[in-house]
Formats: structure tokens, C-alpha cells, sequence
């Protein structure tokens, strides 16, 4: 499966928020787009996975038949944004074990009063039910917000969205990103300039006018080697984001 954008432009209130020419990710790949904070990551999440219409252009979907559409509930019921600002990040002062309950929720996994806490558990999270959602390691979050959308049957692709934003190195929630590309999922990963640097993207000075400035630029694609089909969606990025939190403890 593909995610292609054309033409996108996306108009604000007071001037362009987005200005893509071509944009595509496939299922097991793993894009990086940075751009400074703004609502240029916005407005290209929302309009990849079909949460937004923008003012010109197009978001479609190339099906595992090569068959495309423009159908965005099919685009929406594929795609999953994590952790987007003011969209789908959860409050900082929740507790994980809710976040967790709301997520298993909105994958129809149950709510039971325990489900929460065994899904923690199989992921050597249960230590974390009480911790408030800013108390751990930004690498940790990415990767429990991750998994938690994973969870929902449909999904074949996921918007990663500013995780540099929580501290740590970039190589860590980098890693998770990939980890899903390896699995099978397409994956789009947005983040600060500086950060595309520390990941060794050579990018262009930000120049042009005010679009282009807010517009995020490709700075790596890649496609990871697949690995065991056995292991589930999810347990690539748990394991590495686990081992990240504990190196960021010692620190």
C-alpha cells in the first residue's frame, strides 16, 4: 500500500500552512520530514491520513491491488496519527494506565477493569500504570503511544508526530520508527530540522518564502529489513523503547 500526496496546499487564516508538490510512503517504510515546529506538521499529518481536506491537490491511497482512491474514511480507517499536538497527544497530568484504557478502547480491545494492566504487563510496563504521561522517558512514550494504535486491527500506517519534542536522542525514537517500518507498517516521521541533522540528514538552508518555510522537507527515507513475521506489529518498538527509558535513567 502507498499514501501519495499531490499538489497539497493548505490554507490558514492568515496565509499557506502547507506547499507539497509529491509526497508518498509505502507499507515497510520508514520517511523522516522535518520542519521547525508549526502547524506545517499540522496540516501534513491531518491531510496524509485523511483528517483534513486541503485547499488544493490531493491525498490518495494506492491498495495492495494498485487500485487508488481518494476515499478518505478508507484513508482514515489505514492510518493512525500518534501524539500530534492539540490533536491526539494525551494530557500530560493522565496517568498511563488511562491512556492505555482510552487506547485499547478506541481498538475495541475491551474495557474490562484489568485489560489495561495485563496489556501493560505483557509489555513490562505495569510499573508505569501510575506514572503521569510527562513523567517518562520521551522514548518510552513514543513507543507505548505507538503500540497502543498498533493495536487497532486496520491500521497499516503511522504518523509519528514531533517526538523530539519530549527530549532524549533522536536515534531512539528513530529506531522505534523503523521498528514498525520492519514489521510491515508505513511510517512517517516528523521532527525539528536539528534533529534530522543528528539523524545525519544533509538538509538545505531553510529559505523562500513563508509556505516554504513551514513546509516540512524530506530528510531520510529508508527501508528496513523485515524481520520475523512471528513477532507481533508491536514488539520490536516495546523492546527497543524499554531498553532506551532504562539508558536514559542512568544518564
Amino acid at each position: 500500500m502507498r499514501v501519495v500526496l499531490e499538489d497539497v496546499k493548505v490554507q490558514g487564516r492568515r496565509g499557506p500552512l502547507l506547499d507539497i508538490d509529491h509526497f508518498s510512503v509505502d507499507t515497510g517504510e520508514c520517511v523522516l520530514m522535518a520542519g521547525e515546529p508549526g502547524q506545517g506538521n499540522t496540516a501534513m499529518a491531518l491531510v496524509a491520513t485523511g483528517r483534513l481536506t486541503p485547499s488544493g491537490g490531493n491525498a490518495s491511497l494506492v491498495r495492495d491491488d494498485g487500485t487508488t482512491t481518494h476515499d478518505k474514511a478508507e484513508l482514515r480507517q489505514l492510518t493512525a496519527v500518534v501524539d500530534l499536538p492539540a490533536v491526539s497527544e494525551p494530557d500530560d497530568a493522565v496517568p498511563v494506565g488511562t491512556v492505555v484504557a482510552e487506547g485499547l478502547a478506541l481498538a475495541r480491545r475491551g474495557s474490562m477493569p484489568g485489560e489495561p494492566t495485563k496489556w501493560l504487563r505483557t509489555h513490562d510496563w505495569e510499573q508505569l500504570r501510575s506514572v503521569r504521561m510527562d513523567a517518562i522517558p520521551g522514548a518510552v512514550r513514543t513507543a507505548l503511544l505507538s503500540a497502543l494504535v498498533a493495536e487497532r486491527a486496520d491500521v497499516r500506517f503511522l504518523v509519528l508526530s514531533l517526538p523530539d519534542r519530549h527530549g532524549g536522542e533522536p536515534v531512539d525514537w528513530w529506531e522505534i520508527a523503523q521498528s514498525y517500518a520492519s514489521v510491515g507498517y508505513g511510517v512517517l516521521v516528523q521532527c525539528g530540522r536539528s534533529s534530522a541533522r543528528d539523524l545525519g540528514a544533509n538538509l538545505p538552508a531553510a529559505r523562500g518564502d513563508s509556505a516554504r518555510q513551514v513546509t516540512p522537507v524530506e530528510a531520510v527515507r529508508t527501508r528496513p529489513q523485515p524481520v520475523d513475521p512471528e513477532r507481533s506489529p508491536s514488539d520490536e518498538a516495546v523492546d527497543s523503547a524499554w531498553l532506551f527509558g532504562e539508558r536514559e535513567k542512568d544518564r
